[in-house]
Parts: C-alpha cells; structure tokens; sequence
C-alpha cells in the first residue's frame, strides 16, 4: 500500500467557492478524510503512474490525503468488486478504464463478475491516451501503405499480436483490418508485455498498443511505428503520424478513470469530480501527465457515464462486425 500524505484541504473549499453562489458552496461536499483508491492493475503500468501523479497533484494543490491499494488482476475486477462492497461516502474508489467500463462488457463469452452500471457510480475520466500502430523491426515495409500492400499480399497470413482475446488491442487491430480491407490474423497473448516483445522479436508483424507502453521501443529502433490513433501528434512520440487524420475510424482514445460504490450521492460524486478536475487541469500536473503521453481529461459524473455508454456501444460494432468472443 502506497500512502501519500495531505494535510489541509481548505484550498479544495475555495476553489469550489470560486466557481460556486456562497450558498453552492457552503454545501459542496469536499473530503474530509483520506480517499482509498484501489488500483486494479500492477505497479509501474498507465494506470497505476495515473493515479500517483493524481495524488501527488491532490497533495500540492488541495492538502488531500490519498492511499493508492494495489488489488490487481481478472481484468480490474478484483479492486471493482471490493469497491462496490464498501460504503458509498466517496472514501474508496476503485480504477476504472475502457478495458474494463466499455470494452470487456461488450464482448460476447467474456463474464464480468458484476454489474457496471449498478454496482458502481463514474466518478471521474481522469485522462485518455492514443494508441500506436507498430510493426516488426524487420518488416519489409516502411509505411502505412506498405503494410496494407503486405497483408492484401498475405491474404490473411499476416498477423497482428494483442493482449488477450476481447483486449482493446485486439479490437484495435480488428478496427484496422476492417478499416482498410484488409485480412489479417489474430495472436492472442497473456498481457501487452509477451505480445510486443514478439512484435519487436519478429514473431508477429503488428499491434495496436498504448502508445506510453512501446514509446521507448520505437525510439530505440526495437519496433516500427507507423501513426497513433488520434488526429494530432502525441508528445511523447510526435515523430509518430496522427493515423485517424487518415482513416477516421482509426481514432482511439484509451482512457482511464474511477469509479465509487453503487448509490454515492450526487453531492459526493460532484465533490470528488471537482476535485480531480481540478488536480488534471493544474498546469503542472497536466505537464508531468502529458510527458507520459496521457492527455487530462478531468470528465465526471454523467458526462463520464454517457462516455463508458458511447464506447461500450462502438466496441460491440466492432466485435459483432469480426465475430469476436471471449469464449
């Protein structure tokens, strides 16, 4: 258990004040204990360097006490399922990203061990990151082009390597063959790091991958990348094309957020989602996030829903469209 300590959080209540009639924020609900969040995914990923910067951000600018709890594994689920059992009073969150909000749920044979959309409460998007297509150092090809080229040539032999079955850089390549017309053949691994060290190995010619994950193998010549899935430059890799200028649909925003206990009262989850807004927003925060290749995001409440709604809705296009199952 990681603990982070924050002393005061007067500076929360006037920033709220700020915004709000002196009434509004006389009964703005600001924390005033410390805030458990548990991370379902291991130390050292996006999730987890998230959610320390958060709190590092909360710590500066609010005198906030936060303590990140790693329940890490089945998808996230682990640290969902102890969040939904705890009291909903805005002191323990739980992550929650688009693998495990969007994603999973709409994947035919995949079982997700409760229900999203009762169980837990959005509470905040925290930020978003695009994704890199990348290839085989040793590919006989140097662009998008060319690699469309290879895989029409292969006609179906071509592969493109992910996570796991139903993983969001499954979808991703899917999205991409059907995008460009192209056939291609599925390799599911047992996480993101097996499958990229494959694709720089030259076992599998492509993945769609967090961009922050395999940013260092493309600078250090270990993998080829080819565009990320936005429409402008990412900062961490800005020599990397914005793919979606290209092919719209390639437009893939990877995000991560929290999420509460079921029945959080709305007061609760507007404090919690003013509060993160803000730490996101705060210009050194922001900075330290976007070197990581993360983009502040700070959404909350019913935007963050209508968000995990949105996503789920096109993930399960994707998958019905190239008969993906979990099963």
């Amino acid at each position: 258990m990681t603990l982070v300590r924050l002393p005061r959080r007067a500076a929360l209540a006037g920033a709220a004040a700020a915004t709000l009639s002196p009434l509004a924020a006389q009964a703005a609900w600001t924390p005033s204990q410390p805030i458990h969040v548990l991370v379902g995914y291991p130390p050292g990923g996006a999730v987890d360097i998230l959610v320390r910067v958060v709190a590092e951000g909360a710590h500066r600018l609010h005198g906030l006490q936060v303590m990140a709890e790693t329940r890490s594994g089945a998808y996230g689920f682990i640290a969902a399922q102890a969040a939904a059992r705890a009291a909903p009073d805005g002191y323990t969150l739980c992550s929650a990203i688009m693998g495990m909000m969007s994603v999973l749920p709409a994947i035919p044979g995949i079982p997700v061990p409760l229900d999203l959309d009762h169980e837990l409460t959005p509470v905040s998007a925290l930020a978003g990151t695009p994704m890199a297509l990348v290839v085989r150092p040793n590919a006989p090809f140097n662009d998008i082009d060319g690699l469309i080229a290879y895989a029409r040539s292969r006609k179906g032999a071509a592969t493109y390597a992910s996570s796991g079955n139903g993983s969001i850089n499954h979808l991703g390549g899917a999205l991409f063959c059907g995008a460009t017309g192209v056939e291609m053949t599925h390799v599911p691994y047992r996480g993101g790091a097996p499958a990229t060290l494959d694709v720089s190995a030259g076992r599998v010619d492509m993945m769609v991958a967090n961009v922050a994950e395999v940013a260092q193998q493309i600078n250090a010549g270990q993998l080829k990348g080819f565009g990320v899935t936005a429409v402008e430059p990412t900062p961490l890799a800005p020599a990397l094309p914005p793919l979606a200028a290209r092919i719209p649909a390639m437009e893939i925003n990877n995000w991560f957020g929290l999420a509460g206990p079921a029945n959080m009262p709305a007061e609760v989850r507007d404090g919690l989602g003013r509060l993160f807004h803000s730490v996101v927003h705060d210009p050194q925060t922001s900075k330290i996030l976007t070197e990581r290749g993360l983009l502040p995001l700070g959404e909350s409440g019913p935007a963050f829903s209508q968000r995990i709604l949105r996503d789920r809705a096109r993930w399960k296009e994707v998958a019905q469209a190239n008969n993906i199952r979990g099963d």
